[in-house]
């Protein structure tokens, strides 16, 4: 199965070599570092970025590899990111429905689930009828490839209505629709029941049940006439196929299925419809190995991220431990694959793309979070119930990344940005610590030496940590977010700051001791319990008072729905139930808002 290429084959894994720009999952280049602020005698000269297809009003239905992207009004025109996908290609761009010779009259779009999303819309069929519409039109559309167009009529007398449907493709790659290089329409032939188009090495059948009265290819139209008596309904149904290809078939849809059902139950209604909705999204994301079929792993977001991120894709598996394990040892099987086992420096990595890190940082390397992910995973997934045969097998390579994490610190104390002269960041030494204690637990309880010298370095972390990167000011003061090579802090109030909390789980359901003592640990949850950090709908990505502050930025403002649970999971390991709280409220009064189906980010307003 093709997905859309990762982040990127370049990954952050040398401080010796500058690594080139890199491509998004899509294929389009990322955003750019953001330039130093500018003094007042140099203004910014500003240029028009090339803008990706917009995709945050569009219906979007996943079940990979199958895709479809829609507007509102249910017709598929060809433009921006319009279409049905499969493994990051598109099959179909353009389908459009007349009815009578005219556009039905959208009234409402909604979705079903998280792969399929339906369309109504009304209009006049009869001839000589008066105002109020007489055909409903509803239009249901899977991700899957496949779309069934029901015409209802309200009319008192049979109606004879001529339906035609439009189709068109150009066969492009998200790469190439993300970069604005999508390409013209390719011309249509007539094939069984439907229409045929070949281009890109690839070819793509539309078939109709019932088949159509006339198939035109110069025109890419397919014509009925279909006969609706009173009150009665017909219904087209569309297929959308890749020549040589079965049927989809989402991993989430089959026995295989690695989440476990759940219930949440509370005082509470919203957290149920939330969790319900959340693991239907998962699965929905799940991806096959195309090596190994029988290990999955979460695809990092639609419509962007089909593909792998090995960061994210752990964070995910972690936070679905409750959900069982098999998620988690497919995800852990799939990138030991890719870890680097050559000697050198990089020995031990798991390779990754630099990620944009706002306007304060020069961009993070994925692949330290990920290698410093990896131990911490199958040591938590083994407190949760991996099996011991599993856990043996997947320890050589956890080994490797805690070596390398020991010879890139060296005998230094923090573990160093990969750039020559980038900053030590704060969020780097939470993951260290973690990855450092967790993975001494993970070693002590299969008999594996080293697990000494890992706490011994994470107790010197921590005692350097709370002197080195805690700014001292009224009020109690707050961690820096970075140290620069000169001593100095970057001392902005972000949303990074919250993988201080997050210290990880040892034996016995205790959670790791983390880099701040007991008193910063109480400033911190203070600081982020504020009105500059709470917006009511979530934790922001940086606090209102920060140079630089948009409710609309990435990382700069927008409330992102991982860190606020990372939050929330924290403070209440802390103690401090009251603020995170505060949090899980916006959070569930922002997913009604949704629909309960929140999406990675949303602007932080208050």
């Amino acid at each position: 199965m093709h997905q859309p290429t990762p982040p990127s084959a370049d990954h952050c894994r040398t401080a010796e070599r500058a690594v080139p720009p890199l491509r998004s999952a899509a294929g389009a280049p990322p955003p750019a570092p953001a330039p130093r602020a500018p003094t007042p005698s140099s203004p910014v000269t500003l240029r028009r970025p090339r803008d990706l297809p917009p995709a945050h009003d569009a219906l979007i239905c996943v079940a990979l590899p199958g895709l479809t992207l829609s507007t509102a009004d249910g017709q598929l025109a060809g433009r921006g990111l319009e279409g049905f996908y499969r493994s990051g290609r598109r099959l179909l761009s353009r389908c459009h429905l007349c009815v009578a010779g005219r556009e039905p009259l959208p009234v409402q779009a909604r979705m079903l689930s998280a792969d399929r999303a339906r369309f109504t819309g009304t209009l006049r069929a009869a001839p000589h009828g008066g105002p109020d519409p007489d055909v409903v039109v509803e239009r249901a559309r899977s991700a899957d490839g496949t779309e069934s167009i029901i015409l209802r009529s309200a009319a008192a007398h049979p109606l004879r209505v001529p339906v035609e449907i439009t189709l068109g493709t150009d066969l492009a790659d998200l790469s190439a629709i993300a970069s604005g290089a999508a390409g013209r329409d390719l011309p249509a032939g007539v094939r069984d029941a439907g229409l045929r188009w070949s281009g890109h090495s690839a070819s793509v059948s539309v078939t109709a049940d019932p088949p159509p009265t006339d198939a035109l290819a110069s025109a890419g139209m397919l014509r009925w006439e279909l006969d609706l008596p009173p009150g009665g309904s017909v219904t087209v149904e569309l297929r959308v196929r890749l020549d040589g290809s079965g049927p989809v078939r989402p991993a989430g849809r089959t026995t295989t299925n690695p989440l476990a059902p759940a219930h949440a139950s509370g005082d509470d209604p919203r957290v149920q419809a939330l969790l319900r909705t959340s693991v239907e999204d998962l699965q929905a994301l799940l991806v096959r190995d195309p090596a190994r079929p029988a290990d999955m792993h979460l695809a990092a977001g639609a419509p962007w991220r089909c593909g792998l991120a090995p960061a994210e894709a752990l964070a995910a598996a972690r936070m679905t431990l409750p959900l069982g394990t098999r998620l988690a040892v497919g995800t852990l099987r799939i990138l030991a694959r890719t870890q680097l086992t050559a000697p050198g420096p990089n020995y031990g990595m798991i390779p990754g793309p630099r990620r944009d890190a706002g306007s304060h940082l020069p961009p993070g390397c994925t692949a330290t979070e990920a290698t410093l992910l990896f131990p911490v995973l199958l040591a938590e997934a083994r407190r949760w119930g991996l099996p011991e045969a599993e856990t043996d097998e997947l320890l050589p390579a956890a080994e490797r990344c805690l070596t390398w994490l020991r010879e890139a610190v060296g005998d230094g104390t923090y573990l160093p940005d990969p750039q020559p002269g980038g900053p030590v960041r704060c969020e780097t030494q939470a993951h260290a610590h973690r990855a450092a204690l967790l993975g001494a637990d993970l070693l002590d309880a299969c008999g594996r030496p080293d697990g000494a010298g890992l706490r011994q370095w994470a107790d010197t972390l921590g005692v350097a940590f709370r002197r080195d990167f805690w700014i001292d000011a009224p009020g109690g003061g707050r961690p820096a977010v970075a140290r620069l090579p000169d001593g100095r802090h970057l001392p902005h109030l972000g949303a990074g700051l919250v993988h201080l909390l997050d210290t990880g789980l040892l034996g016995a359901g205790h959670f790791a001791p983390g880099l701040l003592d007991k008193t910063q640990t109480e400033h911190l949850a203070r600081l982020l319990d504020g009105s500059s950090m709470d917006s009511g709908w979530g934790l922001r990505s940086l606090g209102t008072k920060e140079p630089g502050y948009n409710p609309f930025g990435h990382r700069s403002g927008a409330v992102r729905v991982h860190e606020t649970a990372l939050a929330a999971a924290g403070l209440i390991a802390a103690g401090y139930e009251a603020q995170a709280s505060s949090l899980i409220n916006g959070l569930l009064a922002a997913a009604e808002i949704f629909g309960y189906r929140l999406p990675e980010m949303y602007a932080g307003q208050q």
